[in-house]
């Protein structure tokens, strides 16, 4: 007997991310529908973003009837800006961009960057929030390059790629490396396994 598909809500009002996740999801055989919910959630200022990701769930646990996830990302120049803009990416992105933060950097072939990637699911069967994280370290670029991804993708060179920054990659491609592509990996995994 084939099992049913259950529904999975991805609650964002990113689009961009939205796209990347489901690109995973019809990939892998996860028996789950994935759909997209834009629901308001609360985002709170925290030193971590694995408080800042478990916040939000619990922010909207009550309007879904079903499992769902929400996912948070920071992007981190540990050299040479200790660890900024991190958990205030999304801010610092809004207000002063990518220009802003090369603006910041005089030594480019010095610098020092991640992204971390937190999911956190909310598994309506067991009652639970499940954290799931991806990260990956690279450089900061000179300059803004490139046309794909978002945010801080065309200033952020993988060391797994160390020829393109993000945004030069194909979805494909950044998927396979990037830190909400390990954190989606484990997310459907988890799912595959319950």
């Amino acid at each position: 007997m084939e099992k049913k598909e259950k529904i999975l809500y991805f609650i964002t009002g990113n689009i961009h991310k939205f796209k990347e996740v489901e690109q995973f999801f019809k990939r892998e055989n996860a028996n789950y529908i994935l759909k997209q919910k834009n629901l308001k959630l609360i985002e709170i200022q925290a030193e971590t973003i694995k408080e800042v990701a478990q916040y939000k769930v619990a922010s909207v646990k009550e309007a879904i009837d079903d499992s769902f996830f929400i996912e948070d990302s920071g992007f981190f120049v540990e050299k040479p800006l200790n660890g900024f803009p991190g958990v205030y990416s999304s801010y610092i992105l809004k207000t002063i961009g990518n220009k802003g933060i090369l603006k910041l950097i005089s030594d480019f072939d010095e610098s020092r960057a991640y992204f971390t990637a937190i999911i956190a699911l909310y598994f309506k069967p067991l009652k639970k929030i499940f954290l799931f994280e991806g990260n990956i370290k690279g450089k900061v670029s000179e300059r803004i390059i490139g046309k794909g991804g978002f945010g801080f993708d065309p200033i952020f060179i993988p060391d797994a790629i160390p020829n393109k920054t993000f945004a030069e990659l194909s979805t494909e491609e950044k998927n396979n490396i990037s830190h909400r592509g390990q954190a989606v990996k484990q997310l459907i995994n988890f799912l595959k396994e319950n």
